[in-house]
């Protein structure tokens, strides 16, 4: 029985240790983050959902610490959920309030990371888990995937270029389920004539959504105002 305490004993410092590991990382990747207090940045938007029309636009985003987030599009209709749920990596660091546990190595993009799992400490965040795929020697997160209350499992892809010293990409992919996502209010979904009717239930079934964003320019601290946000 005593063996059975120590050995549980020993595993439990050991795994602790190895968290306190990857909370460093994180709170390094997240000063890296930090240096950027606010920016705007001009994009293009590509929308890739079977079930609804949208043609590939401009955009603006917009970002103001800790967690203000705002993307603005040209016309049209931008399917990125509400609820605190954005393609930007500044509002996931918002708070340093969460367990970070290691989960193994992988290769994303050519590059070796270092795979970490986000538990936040607040049981009503609307973020259950979030897992990222961290390029440990450039302190970038090269994919996320984060669960979530309101809109299922989302899944975000970064390609780094010009920006990567502010840990800012050139390009995000942002995945989802739609059968798990809260489509916001005001979007009309359009299908092809020939296409027979369904219920909203089945439209959307097992469907699966992209958007992808290429950023074009950023500026960087320039002092954004709070009214930008409204």
């Amino acid at each position: 029985m005593r063996k059975i305490v120590f050995v549980y004993i020993f595993l439990l410092v050991s795994f602790s240790s190895y968290s306190q590991d990857m909370t460093a990382l994180i709170m390094r990747v997240k000063a890296k983050l930090d240096q950027v207090n606010d920016y705007e940045a001009d994009g293009r938007m590509k929308t890739d959902v079977s079930f609804i029309k949208a043609p590939i636009g401009k955009v603006k985003v917009y970002f103001k610490k800790p967690n203000k987030f705002r993307l603005k599009k040209d016309g049209g209709i931008s399917l990125l959920p509400k609820g605190g749920v954005s393609v930007n990596m500044n509002s996931i660091f918002a708070t340093s309030d969460f367990v970070a546990l290691a989960a193994g190595e992988a290769m994303i993009g050519g590059s070796k990371t270092r795979i970490v799992k986000l538990l936040p400490a607040n049981e009503n965040s609307d973020i259950v888990l979030t897992t990222m795929y961290i390029d440990e020697t450039n302190l970038l997160v090269k994919k996320a995937v984060t669960t979530t209350r309101e809109n299922g499992t989302y899944e975000i892809e970064m390609s780094y270029g010009q920006y990567t010293q502010y840990g800012l990409p050139d390009k995000v992919v942002f995945t989802f389920n739609t059968k798990d996502y809260k489509l916001p209010k005001g979007i009309t979904l359009e299908f092809n004539d020939e296409e027979k009717p369904l219920s909203e239930a089945d439209k959307l079934k097992n469907k699966k959504g992209r958007v992808e964003i290429t950023y074009t320019n950023y500026q960087i601290n320039k002092g954004l105002p709070d009214a930008v946000f409204k």
